[in-house]
């Protein structure tokens, strides 16, 4: 994969995610004088790994003197880190996922998930497959990292650029973009995608990841941007028409899902096949149970919203929770 110097010496290179729909990651590697910064890292795979040393051999990149920063916790932006950092490395990560990291709720996170899930009306022999082929299950962050936190409005400076760190809830937790203002350049992470949308799915540790992933959009829409700078797929200028995209996106899955709820109540997992997914395949039935997994975690997150404003309402039967208009 070819590396592409976006700014003066500012690269993007693509470390890839075999068998998942998202491709490769954008890890973005900075040269400033005599360090180095390198923003998201991949799984922690061999592929990602080959693919991350080669590109990084070919930048004359010395890892000793290599800093990191990475936008949230999922395991295709956070995993491939530890394999990546020396002693003398900092490792920039944002503080409310740090503290989950910390939490005593972590380490039982996947069984938690799946009770949730269960919950939701996902079924069991599919819910394990989903969780066994789960990738951030099987390629996330395995050891610990010191991390240096970061918070809003910290700034980190690496050569000729000096970035301000927003945090971005929504797609994660405490998902975290970084700014550069007098570039005018939106290193967004996974908060807003040109070609794809981001996935806007069930958390732990959030109530309404919709609610909030809105907000942000609305916080970094002011702001006068040149250059986004994102963690999948194309870079591209209009961000503010893409944010524009994105509610509508949004607010057309809300639609299907009250559609869905139209003629009686449903579990999450019997709401979702109403959803328009874009994947390829001809129905419900055909989705592997890791896509499944995916839109059951991202329909679910509609719902809380519709029912945090009231518009739908739960109750539990013979197990499941069930969701029916207001």
């Amino acid at each position: 994969m070819a590396i592409e110097e976006v700014l003066p010496n500012m690269y993007k290179i693509e470390i890839p995610l075999p068998q998942s729909p998202l491709k490769a990651l954008n890890s973005y590697v900075i040269k400033g004088e005599g360090r180095f910064l390198i923003i998201d890292t991949g799984w922690d795979r061999e592929e990602c790994l080959y693919e991350m040393l080669s590109n990084l051999e070919r930048l004359n990149v010395d890892l000793t003197r290599t800093d990191f920063f990475i936008t949230h916790l999922h395991a295709d932006h956070l995993g491939l880190v530890a394999n990546l950092a020396t002693a003398t490395s900092t490792v920039y990560f944002n503080q409310k996922e740090v503290s989950i990291r910390k939490s005593d709720t972590y380490p039982n996170r996947w069984r938690d998930y799946a009770k949730l899930y269960k919950s939701h009306g996902f079924p069991s022999p599919e819910l394990e497959k989903a969780l066994q082929g789960n990738p951030g299950r099987r390629y996330g962050l395995k050891q610990n990292v010191d991390f240096c936190t970061l918070k809003e409005d910290d700034v980190v400076e690496i050569g000729d650029y000096s970035f301000r760190c927003i945090e971005t809830p929504g797609h994660s937790p405490g998902h975290m973009c970084l700014y550069e203002a007098e570039k005018k350049v939106l290193i967004s992470g996974d908060h807003i995608l040109l070609d794809i949308t981001p996935n806007i799915t069930v958390w732990l540790w959030m109530q309404n990841p919709l609610k909030e992933y809105l907000v942000s959009l609305d916080k970094v829409y002011p702001l006068d941007v040149k250059l986004v700078l994102p963690g999948h797929r194309n870079v591209w200028n209009d961000h503010r028409a893409r944010i524009t995209q994105l509610k509508e996106h949004h607010q057309a899955r809300l639609d299907e899902i009250l559609h869905a709820l139209g003629d009686g109540e449903k579990t999450a997992f019997q709401v979702a096949p109403y959803v328009s997914w874009d994947i390829d395949y001809s129905s419900w039935e055909q989705f592997p149970p890791t896509q499944k997994w995916f839109a059951v975690g991202e329909t679910i997150a509609h719902i809380y919203y519709l029912e945090e404003n009231n518009i739908i309402e739960r109750r539990t039967n013979e197990g499941n929770i069930v969701f029916s208009l207001a």
